[in-house]
């Protein structure tokens, strides 16, 4: 019995086949993939004219639709601003009263509606033409209102919808979506728009972590940098790694440029081989030419470069002679999230 009060073991869900509800998510998969493929046979001419449009456009990129069409017109405009093209999104019922005054004459107004004949769009789209500005329509049907109004129409039209009472918009919805899609990714490529621009779109949660920040962000540098001179000992190295806790020492010349590195594992090696530390010195059991990455670098190459090298630590260098500025380790990554 559930909460509220339904016995599920006697409702007709219990008694559907697997095969059958299988079979039906294949067959709208496979329709709602028709779709996408048929529209992309019907691209032409105008797909272009509308990408001139929205690259010209001195303002913003307004987009609107109802409905199920509303929800698609929310992603691409939120997918378009994302992507370099300013842009967002104006219900068209409410802007019947009041938000009109969100468009401007330096604005395109990107209409979406599958019969081209929503009441709502209809009803704003000459108030929005007479103001001056463009209009782009996103429909299925050539000779629709919205078609005949629009200065660039992009047909969307698709055979059928994967509802089985062809009612409910599921193939159509998809098919516009997919659409502006291909407008952003145009537009982006049209722009230039490459993963800085990107990075600085998304600048939280992870994705914008692993785009903006650098290794200068999170390495360790001054007082916390473990380094010993090249003559030091080995006793005077492994007192290093534990004071400063990376699990590791750089080694540094007398001219204090970068001469290698020392780790624990390299410790481990040495007492593996039963080796007096007593008098060793540091230059004589370092790896000399370690892997080192630039202070500018991503953070996120620095993890590629860790993951490549099967190493846990590395070494950071800045400036024309390479010096030493920072070091990081793998756990440094960890807590700055990006891995």
């Amino acid at each position: 019995m559930s909460e509220t009060g339904v016995d599920i073991a006697a409702t007709p869900a219990r008694g559907i086949e697997s095969d059958r509800l299988l079979e039906r998510a294949r067959e709208v998969l496979r329709i709602e993939a028709d779709a996408v493929a048929a529209l992309a046979d019907r691209i032409d001419e105008r797909f272009a004219q509308a990408c001139r449009l929205l690259l010209e456009c001195r303002g913003r990129v307004v987009v609107s639709g109802m409905g199920k069409s509303g929800h698609v017109a929310r992603k691409i405009a939120a997918t378009l601003a994302s992507t370099g093209t300013p842009s967002f999104f104006v219900h068209p019922a409410e802007a019947s009263h009041g938000d009109l005054g969100m468009i401007t004459r330096d604005d395109v107004f990107v209409a979406l509606s599958n019969s081209g004949s929503t009441e709502e769009l209809v009803t704003i789209v000459p108030i929005v033409k007479r103001r001056g500005a463009r209009l782009v329509a996103i429909t299925g049907n050539d000779s629709s209102p919205l078609a005949h109004a629009a200065d660039v129409h992009l047909n969307a039209r698709v055979d059928r919808e994967a509802c089985p009472m062809n009612l409910a918009p599921t193939a159509s919805t998809t098919a516009a979506l997919a659409l502006g899609d291909a407008l952003a990714v145009a537009l982006l490529d049209a722009r230039g728009f490459g993963p800085d621009d990107f990075a600085s779109s998304h600048p939280g949660g992870l994705l914008g972590r692993r785009l903006l920040t650098r290794v200068s962000d999170v390495m360790r540098s001054g007082d916390a940098l473990p380094a010993v001179r090249s003559d030091a000992r080995v006793v005077d190295a492994i007192i290093e790694i534990t004071r400063k806790r990376m699990g590791m020492t750089a080694v540094l010349d007398q001219a204090g440029t970068l001469a290698g590195i020392f780790t624990d594992g390299d410790l481990r090696r040495l007492l593996e081989q039963g080796r007096d530390l007593r008098g060793l010195r540091i230059d004589e059991v370092m790896t000399r030419s370690p892997a080192t990455i630039g202070a500018l670098a991503l953070a996120a190459e620095a993890v590629r470069v860790m993951e490549e090298r099967r190493i846990n630590q590395l070494l950071v260098v800045g400036g024309d002679d390479d010096r030493l500025v920072g070091a990081l380790n793998v756990h440094d990554l960890l807590a700055a999230k990006i891995v």
